[in-house]
Order: structure tokens, then sequence, then C-alpha cells
């Protein structure tokens, strides 16, 4: 597990030092920026999430079917519907 700390600076300091900021980030640190002392954003690491594979999400989608009932609504209309 990465060490995390907490830096705060302001909006004017993180739009001036943000490659700096950015190295802090790297190392595993979370940055708070803040706009005349009121905490507005973290500026942390991203975290990868992975993606299912499609295939366990369609016998997911199916198993899913197989125990609830759509009452005679179509996949087709909940498209429609939702386009709407």
């Amino acid at each position: 597990m990465r060490y995390c700390s907490m830096k705060t600076v302001g909006a004017y300091e993180a739009k001036t030092q943000l490659p700096k900021l950015l190295k802090l980030v790297t190392r595993g640190e979370k940055v708070i920026i803040t706009k005349h002392g009121v905490p507005l954003a973290v500026l942390q690491q991203f975290e990868n999430v992975q993606k299912k594979d499609p295939r366990t999400t369609i016998a997911e989608l199916k198993k899913f079917r197989q125990a609830h009932s759509l009452k005679g609504l179509t996949v087709k209309d909940m498209i429609q519907e939702g386009r709407r």
C-alpha cells in the first residue's frame, strides 16, 4: 500500500504549480484544492477500473432475465422510452 498524505493548496497556486502537484500525485499524495479556504476538489491518482468481459455481462443479464419478468415490455420498448 502506498503512503498517502494530503497537501492543501489554493486554486491560484494549483493553476500555477500544476506540474509540481502532478509529481506529488504520482508519488501517491492527494492534493486538496481550495478557493478562499473552502475545499473544492481533490487531485489524486486515477484508479484504473477494469472492465468486465462482455460475455460475462451478457451471462449475468440472461440470468437476471430468467428470474425477473418484464411483464410484456420488450427491450426495444425500453430503449425507445429511454430515448424520449
